[in-house]
Formats: structure tokens, C-alpha cells, sequence
């Protein structure tokens, strides 16, 4: 259902010149979206890190696109324009079209000029989940999903373009057929590689070694621990290959290789020291049945050291790609994920965690904060704020800090229940009870979180009976979403 036109306001907006190089690549129209589109506003396809994706309809042909909304700024005409570059490939998600318009949403004041991109639709879900559907996921269709990612991401290396955030929620299925392709998606973190790509951009099960060495030589300059470097610490397109390795690995067991005993909103030293070392290993259990093949591919591409690393070509190369042998054995990953609640909350904490280790993408020598003049980085240390990618910054198209502060105590819960070896013992007992008040004390006014708390035995400080932490976890999923609806109807 569209929302009434009252309430969302659209505006042609005619500094379509600013837009300079996406001109080169794709003119935006220059006309309202809606003279030819329909958008249903309430219909949400799921949420990249720009916020949600919604359902548009062609009028002329009735066809349904997906439709990306952005704040017209130059990191926003980057992502397309890069995505754009790559988008002529079979196997990433095409742009349609762009338009450049003014946008009033309910609680903005006034309009603000805003980038509409028409994508293809991707009906046949996230790849975790369309192996959830199939009870008989085979090795063989495991490796004809990674030849296909492996492609696409050929495609964007050729074009000297990292992708910097290559996770399975970011690879849909066109359709819901058997042989649909799979296609790479959300470029927001892409960037053209030089050899000087700056910010660590990563969600910890899938962030290569020298992404996290990026991460704490700008910390230690940034503390003054270290001098700063007049080379900067960089890292490249190899980092895909890493998290290409990780994905494989999953698709093939059903959990990641690399994971911590304890959650934390950082990566804890356990899980830094496998990153950082390689270590992993091949259970017994679930991988006896998986060929060498797949194996050594996994190895081959989980090495520490990039220049050690397959490369793409290496990958496309590489015998389990392009096996006669069929391969039919069933992988235990399917049943795994089919307990939503599990996938649900690995992937809330990814999030979650991704959003609060992102660095400030800058391209100089760090100073430490203490001996810089800028006064405004001069009032951000005064004032204890984060740099302005975390979630605790105000930011009118994200909603208010209290919220996202909220949001986030929230996914801490059911990371605690949900991250791997957690709930064992009483000390995971009472880490669940101090995640739950914090939890508890940005949430006092949502019914549903009340009302869940009361019946799992909540008395304000703890829980006084043993918690089925699965159906915590998938209540407060239900929390998270009512909560997000709420804040962006607002």
C-alpha cells in the first residue's frame, strides 16, 4: 500500500549538473520518480547499511523493481557510480535507473535531495536462506554458488574495484527457481583499490588478517602509541578472497571458522589471534563427507598472508570449481540454518558489530587527538563522541541516538544467546542478565519486550528460571523489528 501523498512529499530536484561523473555513467532523469514508478512504502525487502530497501512498480509494464533511497551526498553518487561500473555483469544485482529528487519523509521538516536507485528485483532470497529451503544442499551446488560469486567478483577486480563488505546476506538469489543465479549486491563500502584503501570495513566472521593489522596500526597512531606513518598501512581487493574463503567454509558446515567463546560489541583477543594466525580447523563431524577438493580451497584462501592467497582467477582455476565428479554428498549446512532464530542473530550481531569497528575512511597520516587543531575534532573529544560512522551519532536519516542506543542493546541480547559456546555455565547466566538489564533500561516503554520479560520470570535484575535462549532470541528479533518499523514511521 502506498503511503497517502500527505504524508511523503516529492519534489523534482534540478541540480542534476552536480552530479557530474554518474552523468557519465547514467543520467538520472530529471523528472519525478513517481510520474512513473509506484512505490510501496510499507513493503520492505530488508535493510542494507543505508537503510531499507523498499517495492517500486513500473506503471507502464507493471513490472516490480527493488528501490535503494539515499541521501544525495558524494559517498552515496560513489556507491552508485561504482556499482553502476559493475552492475553490466550476470551475476550483480543491475541498476535500472537513478533519479535525483527531492524527498520529505513524515518527520523531516523539509524536503532533502535524495538519489532513488531502480534495481532488479531479487525475489529468491539471501543466500543463507535459500540453503535453508533446500534439505538436500549438495557439495556440488556449493561450488557452482561459489564459481558464480567468484565471478562477479572477478568482474569488479578487473575494474581495479574492491567490494570491502562480501557476506552472505549481500548475495541474493534472482528468483526462487532451481537454477537461479546468484548475484552480489549493496556497494556501500566499494571503493576503487590503489593500493591505499584506507578504512577496514568488515563484519568479524568474514574480516581478513591484514584488514584487522589496518585496524590497530590507526588506533595505536590515533593514541599516540605509535608515530604515525608516513606510508599509511593498506590493504587490497585480497581481502575479498578472504571473506570468499569464509563464506565457502560455511556454505559447506553450517558455522563460521573462525568464532569466540565470549560475545563482545569488539572482536575479543580469542577471536583476533585465529583471524590473525589462520587457525582453524575441519571437524570431524560435519566435514568427513566434504572432498579434499573443498578443503583445499577453503586453506588456499583462509591464508594469512594475501600474497600467499588464491586469487580470483586462482579461484576460478581451481579443480572443485570445475569437477567432473558429482560431488552429491549432503552438507549438514542446510538443517543447520534452518533454525531462523540462529541465522537471525549471527547475522543481527555481524551488524551490529560491523557498525561499531569502522574506522574514519581518511587518507592521511593520522595525528593522535590530543595535538590536533581542528575544532571540531577538538569538541568530539571533549564531548566523548565516536567518529560519525558509529551508531551513537545523531543522524537525522538513521533516527536518534536513544534509538539506535536501544537497537543495539537489544542485539546484544541475542547475541549473548545465539554466539557460539554461549549459555553454558553459571557466568554465561549472569552475562545474560546484565546484557537483559541493560536491555531492559532502553526499552521500559515497548509492550512487546514487557510482556516477554514477564513471561520468562524477569524480576528487574535477572531471570529466576532457566531461559530457552533460542526463543529469547527470536522474540527479541520481533522486538528489533518492532521497534524499527516504529522509528521509521516516525
Amino acid at each position: 500500500m502506498v503511503e497517502d501523498a500527505r504524508a511523503i512529499d516529492y519534489s523534482l530536484d534540478s541540480a542534476h549538473n552536480s552530479l557530474c561523473d554518474l552523468d557519465k555513467l547514467h543520467n538520472p532523469d530529471e523528472t519525478s520518480i513517481l510520474e512513473e514508478y509506484s512505490i510501496n512504502w510499507t513493503q520492505k525487502l530488508g535493510a542494507g547499511i543505508s537503510g531499507p530497501v523498499r517495492v517500486c512498480v513500473k506503471k507502464s509494464t507493471q513490472e516490480r523493481f527493488a528501490l535503494k533511497i539515499l541521501l544525495d551526498r558524494p559517498k552515496a553518487r560513489n556507491e552508485v557510480r561504482l556499482h553502476m561500473m559493475c552492475a553490466t555483469h550476470p551475476n550483480i544485482v543491475q541498476i535500472i535507473e537513478v533519479f535525483a529528487n527531492s524527498v520529505q519523509f513524515p518527520h523531516e521538516s523539509s524536503p532533502r535531495a535524495r538519489l532513488l536507485i531502480v534495481m532488479e528485483m531479487m525475489e529468491g532470497g539471501e543466500l543463507f536462506h535459500r540453503i535453508s529451503q533446500h534439505r538436500h544442499f549438495t557439495e556440488k551446488q556449493a561450488s557452482q554458488v561459489t564459481k558464480q560469486i567468484a565471478l562477479a567478483l572477478r568482474h569488479c577486480h578487473l575494474l581495479n574495484i574492491a567490494h570491502r563488505d562480501l557476506k552472505p546476506e549481500n548475495l541474493l538469489f534472482k528468483d526462487n527457481s532451481l537454477d537461479a543465479p546468484v548475484k552480489l549486491c549493496d556497494f556501500g563500502f566499494a571503493k576503487i583499490d590503489q593500493g591505499d584503501l584506507m578504512t577496514p570495513q568488515f563484519t568479524p566472521y568474514y574480516v581478513a588478517p591484514q584488514v584487522l593489522e589496518a585496524q590497530r596500526r590507526h588506533q595505536k597512531e590515533k593514541s599516540g602509541i605509535i608515530p604515525t606513518s608516513p606510508t599509511p598501512y593498506t590493504y587490497n581487493k585480497s581481502c575479498d578472497l578472504w571473506s570468499l574463503g569464509v563464506i565457502i567454509y560455511v556454505m559447506l558446515c553450517g558455522y563460521p571458522p573462525f568464532y569466540s567463546k565470549h560475545h563482545s560489541r569488539t572482536i575479543p583477543k580469542d577471536m583476533r589471534r585465529k583471524i590473525m594466525t589462520g587457525s582453524f580447523e575441519f571437524p570431524e563431524e560435519e566435514w568427513s563427507q566434504i572432498s579434499e577438493m573443498a578443503k583445499d580451497v577453503v586453506r588456499k584462501l583462509l591464508k594469512v598472508k594475501p600474497e600467499e592467497r588464491l586469487t580470483i582467477e586462482g579461484v576460478l582455476d581451481h579443480p572443485w570449481l570445475n569437477s567432473t565428479e558429482a560431488l552429491d554428498n549432503v552438507l549438514p549446512s542446510a538443517q543447520l540454518m534452518m533454525d531462523k532464530a540462529v541465522v537471525a542473530g549471527i547475522q543481527q550481531a555481524h551488524a551490529e558489530q560491523l557498525a561499531n569497528m569502522r574506522i574514519q575512511d581518511l587518507k592521511v597520516s593520522l595525528k593522535p587527538l590530543h595535538s590536533v587543531n581542528n575544532p571540531i575534532l577538538r569538541k568530539r573529544k571533549l564531548l566523548g563522541t565516536k567518529p560519525k560512522d558509529s551508531v551513537y551519532i545523531h543522524d537525522h536519516e538513521n533516527g536518534a541516538e536513544d534509538s539506535n542506543v536501544a537497537l543495539e542493546k537489544l542485539r546484544d541480547v541475542i547475541a549473548q544467546c545465539i554466539l557460539p559456546q554461549a549459555g553454558k555455565g553459571e557466568n554465561e547466566d549472569e552475562k545474560l542478565n546484565e546484557v537483559m538489564q541493560e536491555a531492559w533500561k532502553y526499552n521500559r516503554e515497548c509492550k512487546l519486550l514487557r510482556d516477554t520479560l514477564q513471561s520468562f520470570s524477569w524480576n528487574g535484575r535477572g531471570f529466576t528460571d532457566k531461559v530457552d535462549r533460542l526463543k529469547l532470541a527470536e522474540i527479541v528479533k520481533q522486538v528489533i523489528e518492532e521497534q524499527t518499523t516504529s522509528h521509521e514511521s516516525q
